[in-house]
């Protein structure tokens, strides 16, 4: 199996190369990692001491960033190297300052675990959430590198735990220790023979409490809020914009920003269209009296976190589709009662507060416009839905501490 799984990725890495030639993600992808080598040999010279991390995407990059910062902070000698396998991480973070080196992690091939573990040469590695890759862990148990998984989440739908899945079995063999987030996971891993695991918790409760010491002022916001209560739509999918276009054309005395996954012109043009109301874009907002208007769609990125500090209600996208569900717990680390889309049964943290009430789950327009309806129109029960979701997250911090005391010790 071990030989067809390197046959295969060898393969897929030629597909690869054909396919960036009609793509432009997969172009990042292919192009993005040409110069991986070249870039770790001018940046870690021989005797720096490094730690390595690992994350699929950004998200898995937020999750981790936490920890990142605090054994970044315990070993300040040390370079810290991130890598990412997709460009939606990359090519957002590249510039990040949180590292000393960024770059892509090339294929799993085994010539290029055995070049990258040599020029990296890390004393500790973290792999965040699910990223397993059986000849890189195959070097890093050959270096006798520690190895760990953070935010670690199992499902029993994965190959480590089919009767086929033997070599990948082994590769967990690498790892020093698990942190995983769930009882669940942790159960899981005991069945293949696994002890050394600890339930840690979810290190994003602590990533996204951290956002509430930060100054998240957007003036610009303020002055379109106007002191009424406004529904952030925050990384919708036009699946989630049909359902609640309807909800704003008709609301009274209520302020909407949204806020799309994607921001091309055409899409916004879309989303514009389907508005009755009075609609103006971020790129449009400068000598305007945003005030007059009842509707902000920003078509630009990276400044949603600071505008769900300013929501009293917020829809988070990506449950009417098949993407999956965005990040939930920004909003609900402001006390914002949220509410999302059907398809969220594959996100733990989605069910468990909407099974606490602080998450409303719709399954069409009129269950959207119902629940719109009773948090807009209520203040008593959109305060104690809000609370529930900041009671929720507060009661699910403390990951970080967990795995550093155990990793440290």
């Amino acid at each position: 199996m071990f030989f067809l799984y390197n046959i295969l990725t060898l393969i897929a890495k030629s597909a690869l190369n054909i396919v960036a030639l009609f793509s432009p993600k997969i172009r990042l992808f292919v192009d993005g990692r040409k110069t991986v080598f070249a870039t770790l040999q001018g940046k870690i010279k021989p005797g720096d001491k490094t730690i390595w991390f690992h994350a699929a995407s950004l998200g898995e990059y937020e999750q981790g960033l936490p920890v990142m910062e605090k054994v970044r902070a315990l070993h300040p000698d040390h370079k810290i190297v991130v890598t990412f396998f997709s460009p939606s991480g990359y090519e957002v973070r590249k510039n990040a300052t949180t590292a000393d080196v960024i770059v892509y992690l090339p294929m799993d091939t085994i010539a290029n675990a055995k070049k990258f573990v040599a020029l990296v040469n890390p004393q500790k590695v973290f792999f965040i959430k699910y990223e397993f890759w059986p000849n890189y862990l195959n070097e890093l148990r050959k270096a006798d590198v520690p190895v760990y998984l953070i935010s670690g989440l199992f499902r029993e739908s994965q190959m480590f735990f089919k009767w086929y899945g033997g070599f990948y079995r082994k590769a967990l063999k690498t790892f020093t220790h698990f942190f995983v987030q769930y009882e669940s996971s942790k159960m899981l891993l005991h069945k293949i023979g696994f002890t050394n695991v600890t339930i840690s918790g979810d290190t994003r409760y602590d990533r996204v409490s951290e956002i509430l010491e930060r100054d998240n002022t957007l003036s610009f916001i303020e002055e379109f809020k106007n002191g009424k209560v406004t529904v952030v739509f925050g990384s919708s999918w036009p699946k989630d914009e049909a359902t609640f276009a309807d909800f704003i054309n008709t609301a009274v005395d209520t302020k909407f920003i949204i806020a799309p996954h994607t921001i091309g012109a055409d899409h916004i043009a879309d989303i514009k269209n389907s508005l009755t109301k009075k609609v103006v874009l971020f790129s449009e907002k400068e000598g305007k009296n945003l005030a007059e208007y009842d509707v902000l769609i920003i078509n630009t990125i990276g400044i949603l976190t600071k505008i769900y500090s300013y929501a009293d209600v917020a829809y988070v996208g990506g449950g009417f589709g098949t993407a999956g569900l965005h990040n939930i717990l920004e909003p609900a680390a402001f006390g914002v009662p949220i509410i999302i889309g059907p398809n969220h049964q594959k996100f733990p943290e989605a069910v468990a507060l909407v099974n606490m009430g602080g998450c409303l789950a719709v399954k069409d327009k009129t269950e959207m416009n119902d629940a719109l309806s009773s948090l807009v129109y209520n203040d008593d029960y959109r305060w104690e839905t809000g609370h529930v979701a900041d009671t929720f997250v507060r009661m699910n911090r403390g990951a970080v501490n967990i795995i550093l005391k155990n990793i440290e010790d």
